[in-house]
C-alpha cells in the first residue's frame, strides 16, 4: 500500500524516484482514461466540464493535462524519507481515527443508519435502469442476499418500469428485476422474464417464485449470523494500521539518528 502511495520507498536515488514516480502517474492517468471512456456515454457532461477545465489550464500556463497529472504526483512523490514516512504515519493515523469514529456513531446511531440504508435502496431502486453499472450493483446485492428491493418486494413500485399504476404501459408492470426470483438449481440459463406480473399473484405464491424479504432486514440478519468474523476482520485491519504507524514512526526515528550521527 505504501508504494502506491508513497513511491520514493522504492527508490535508491533521488533521479531515480523521479523517473519511477512520472512512470506511475502516467499509468494511473492510462488506467483512469480508460475506465472513464468505458462509461463515456454516460458521462458525458462530467467528462466535457473536466475536458474543458483541463483545456483552459493547458491554455493559460502552456500546460498539457498529461503534464499537470505528472507534475502534481512528481512533486508529491519526490521528497525526503522523513517527509515521507511522516506523512504516511499521519495518513494512517486519520484513517484509524476516522474508522474508529464511523464503528462508534454507527453503534449509536444505527437507527439513522438503517432509514439511510433504505433511503439509499429506494433511490437506487428508481435509477436502476439509468445506470448499467448500478444495475448490475442491484441485480448481484439481491441474489446475494436473497432479498428483493429495500424492505419488501413492493419497493419496486418506485421504478416506473415496475409500479402498478394503471397508466404504466411497461411489460415489466407490477413486476420485479429477475435477480429478486428464486433460484432453479436445474436451470443453467438465466431467465430474465422471470419477474413480469410477480406480485399480482397472491402473497402465498409470490414466495415461491420471488424473494420477499427485503434486502435491509436481510443485510441485518447476515451480520448477526457473522458478526465474530465481521469483529476479527475490522480488529485485523486496525492492528494493521496501527503496526504501520508504529513502523513508521520507528523509521523515523532511525532516520534522525542516523542524521545526528553525521
Amino acid at each position: 500500500m505504501a508504494w502506491l502511495l508513497f513511491p520514493h520507498v522504492l527508490c535508491v536515488s533521488a533521479p531515480q524516484c523521479c523517473s519511477y514516480s512520472k512512470f506511475l502517474g502516467i499509468a494511473f492517468l492510462g488506467i483512469g482514461l480508460w475506465a472513464w471512456n468505458e462509461k463515456k456515454s454516460s458521462q458525458a457532461p462530467a467528462l466535457l466540464l473536466w475536458t474543458c477545465l483541463l483545456n483552459n489550464l493547458s491554455t493559460t500556463h502552456r500546460l498539457s493535462p498529461i503534464e499537470v497529472f505528472i507534475h502534481v504526483w512528481h512533486k508529491f512523490a519526490c521528497q525526503s524519507l522523513k517527509q515521507l514516512w511522516t506523512k504516511f504515519s499521519v495518513f494512517l493515523g486519520i484513517i484509524f481515527f476516522l474508522e474508529l469514529t464511523a464503528g462508534v456513531l454507527a453503534f449509536v446511531f444505527k437507527d439513522w443508519i438503517k432509514d439511510q440504508l433504505y433511503f439509499f435502496i429506494n433511490n437506487n431502486i428508481r435509477a436502476y435502469r439509468d445506470d448499467i453499472d448500478l444495475q448490475n450493483l442491484i441485480d448481484f446485492t439481491q441474489e446475494y442476499w436473497q432479498c428483493c428491493g429495500a424492505f419488501g418486494a413492493d419497493d419496486w413500485n418506485l421504478n416506473i418500469y415496475f409500479n402498478c399504476t394503471d397508466s404504466n404501459a411497461s411489460r415489466e408492470r407490477c413486476g420485479v428485476p429477475f435477480s429478486c426470483c428464486t433460484k432453479d438449481p436445474a436451470e443453467d440459463v438465466i431467465n430474465t422474464q422471470c419477474g413480469y406480473d410477480a406480485r399480482q399473484k397472491p402473497e402465498v405464491d409470490q414466495q415461491i417464485v420471488i424473494y420477499t424479504k427485503g434486502c435491509v432486514p436481510q443485510f441485518e440478519k447476515w451480520l448477526q449470523d457473522n458478526l465474530t468474523i465481521v469483529a476479527g476482520i475490522f480488529i485485523g485491519i486496525a492492528l494493521l494500521q496501527i503496526f504501520g504507524i508504529c513502523l513508521a514512526q520507528n523509521l523515523v526515528s532511525d532516520i534522525e539518528a542516523v542524521r545526528a550521527s553525521w
